[in-house]
């Protein structure tokens, strides 16, 4: 008897959540990596994509639907089919934010690897051509800035992977200067580039990340990063040092400071944008 009461409610759920959202509901779909995507909750886990948070920051008759996944590059997210996937739920009147950079500069990886003026230049207009096909809306972001305070800033800065190692023990004590160096290159230029090229509205995701963290200096800014102690979390009891991924506090930060400036890209968002978050939210 329970095991056909659980089909019956597993049945009719989507039922009640479709009945329960307004039919002029707008969409906000997310394509991206893993500084976007959402995350586990479970055994208290600390990391947050600033796509989770956005939710958080919007009012009314509009809801995110995030397809950002750990790890992608704009390739990758084609070629393993999430495009289509993603294309084929958005309705006119839909908007869609891509952020990639993170991954597609990563030339070791040919299956995610994109070069800027080639591949990654041809994926985003790819991704704005073909959503506004199905009458959709795209805002082109570029990356948020990775915390990087390297002591010397002429040193080489090595890219580091979606799923750093536990237990920095030798970045604990490496020497950290001042000034905050950005590591994406020619891949914070390009977006911007395409979006004057094909008319869509962009957000300066890196400039105003870089604000922040250059803003809150070298240790401030390790609040909104996974820089885990040792021993405090069941999920990562060794502690972590990850100067690439947000923790709740930083994905709310940088969600709150996102929503600010898409109200002030696309006008016609900013009635779904709570008010607290267009006014109070700085950027440094």
């Amino acid at each position: 008897m329970k095991q056909i009461a659980s089909f019956f409610v597993a049945l009719i759920m989507p039922l009640l959540l479709w009945a329960q959202t307004p039919a002029d509901t707008i969409t906000i779909f997310m394509i991206g990596d893993s500084t976007m995507a959402n995350k586990p909750i479970d055994m208290d886990k600390q990391e947050r994509g600033w796509g989770q948070m956005l939710p958080l920051m919007l009012q009314g008759a509009i809801k995110v639907d995030n397809h950002a996944l750990n790890g992608y590059s704009g390739k990758s997210f084609i070629d393993n089919g999430k495009w289509a996937a993603v294309l084929e739920r958005m309705q006119p009147g839909d908007y869609l934010i891509i952020q990639f950079g993170h991954n597609d500069q990563k030339q070791k990886d040919p299956k995610r690897y994109g070069d800027v003026g080639g591949i990654y230049d041809d994926n985003l207009r790819k991704f704005i051509n073909e959503a506004r096909a199905k009458g959709g809306k795209p805002i082109l972001c570029n990356s948020i800035v990775r915390r990087n305070f390297p002591a010397d800033v002429n040193a080489a800065h090595e890219d580091r992977d979606d799923n750093p190692p536990e237990g920095f023990e030798n970045l604990k004590t490496t020497p950290e200067g001042k000034i905050l160096v950005d590591t994406h290159g020619e891949y914070v230029e390009a977006p911007r580039r395409i979006a004057r090229e094909m008319g869509v509205p962009f957000i300066e995701m890196n400039m105003l990340t870089h604000n922040l963290v250059q803003g809150l200096g070298t240790e401030k800014s390790k609040e909104l990063f996974m820089w885990i102690p040792e021993g405090k979390y069941e999920f990562c009891p060794q502690g972590k040092i990850d100067n690439t991924h947000l923790n709740i506090y930083g994905g709310t930060v940088v969600a709150g400071i996102a929503a600010r400036a898409i109200a002030e890209a696309v006008p016609a968002l900013r009635p779904y944008i709570k008010a607290d978050y267009i006014v109070t939210y700085p950027t440094y």
